[in-house]
């Protein structure tokens, strides 16, 4: 099958006005940023030096070690410790890609302030719903799989995927597996593995990147990975599981921050399941629970997140954070599946 056209005449008009007429370009992506912010990222710093920009790539703060081998990323600014270059880099800015979020608020605290201060026009490149930033131009479409499908459907219908490499195409192939659990959910639509058959065809090492990726846990996080299964995991009812995590725990364990990435997956792989919640305390600011959700078939963990965690995301992936206590935090994983009780019943499947 052939890809259909994404964009419509007027947003290839803009879009092109907009790059043509940039010299330096800033990109910025959301907090605690995962595998598909920085694909998407490290894919348009590539594309845009092809065409002769010059390209800041801006990550909110700190992402996990295990992305740090994706081309371009040990470039990448981290605001938190690096303010005065973002200062001077969204100074100098003409053009401003936002990429894997909607709204400004999930850069955190400062940079929206710093955002809006800067007068250089914005494009918005995403996929999750409701998109809310005041942009020259939006592209965002929540069917899709990751940002970097998005970005790749945008670059195929631009003519910007002649002469695109295989650094690029494996960013983009990065945030489209991580964004997916490798492609075990969000990912039913034919369109993704044709999208998937053109990287390959650009020459991408999919079982490597996986390895990049998955194979890269120390012994730490092996045996704290079993510590939550075997003491911290507890079972909810309708089919529902909750992992806790302290930060005394990661540190016994030696694991760094980001390092947890997937460890909220694993309660789906028992029969039955389908709801898994792991609260973990943030390491930057005391009094933060961090909650990541996932589910399976129809189960909505946007909504969930959405009502009680002060979240979002997607339908099987989301997450949110709570300013309390663990123990008070597991209370409030305990209601919302008590209020969910009827969306977590099992629904027959027809064989």
């Amino acid at each position: 099958m052939m890809l259909p056209q994404l964009l419509h005449t007027e947003e290839k008009d803009k879009l092109r006005r907009l790059v043509d007429k940039a010299t330096h370009v800033v990109l910025l992506c959301h907090q605690n940023a995962d595998g598909d912010a920085i694909g998407s990222m490290a894919a348009a710093t590539l594309l845009l030096r092809r065409l002769g920009k010059t390209v800041t790539a801006i990550a909110p703060n700190n992402f996990p070690d295990f992305l740090m081998w994706i081309p371009t990323a040990s470039e990448m600014m981290l605001a938190d410790r690096m303010m005065n270059r973002v200062d001077a880099a969204l100074a100098e800015a003409d053009l401003v890609l936002l990429l894997d979020f909607n709204t400004p608020s999930r850069m955190g605290d400062v940079l929206p302030e710093k955002l809006m201060a800067c007068p250089a026009p914005r494009v918005m490149i995403d996929h999750h719903l409701n998109p809310d930033a005041d942009c020259a131009l939006t592209i965002s479409h929540p069917e899709m799989c990751s940002t970097c499908e998005v970005l790749l459907r945008v670059m195929l219908d631009m003519g910007w995927t002649e002469g695109m490499t295989a650094l690029e195409a494996t960013a983009l192939y990065t945030g489209m597996m991580t964004d997916t659990g490798a492609f075990t959910y969000a990912s039913n639509r034919p369109e993704v593995y044709e999208a998937v058959s053109i990287l390959l065809g650009l020459g991408i090492d999919k079982d490597r990147i996986y390895r990049n990726v998955f194979f890269t846990y120390t012994e730490g996080r092996m045996r704290l990975m079993g510590y939550l299964l075997y003491v911290k995991m507890e079972m909810l009812p309708h089919h529902a599981a909750l992992i806790t995590m302290t930060n005394e725990e990661r540190k016994h364990f030696h694991v760094k921050n980001g390092a947890t990435e997937g460890i909220v997956n694993l309660p789906l792989q028992m029969e039955g399941m389908r709801l898994s919640i792991f609260l973990r305390e943030d390491t930057e600011q005391p009094g933060l629970i961090r909650v990541s959700t996932r589910s399976v078939d129809d189960f909505p963990c946007n909504e969930l997140c959405a009502e009680f965690f002060n979240g979002g995301g997607h339908k099987n992936a989301s997450g949110g954070s709570l300013r309390m206590t663990m123990a008070e935090a597991v209370g409030v994983v305990k209601t919302a599946v008590r209020k969910y009780e009827d969306k977590l019943k099992v629904n027959e499947i027809s064989t």
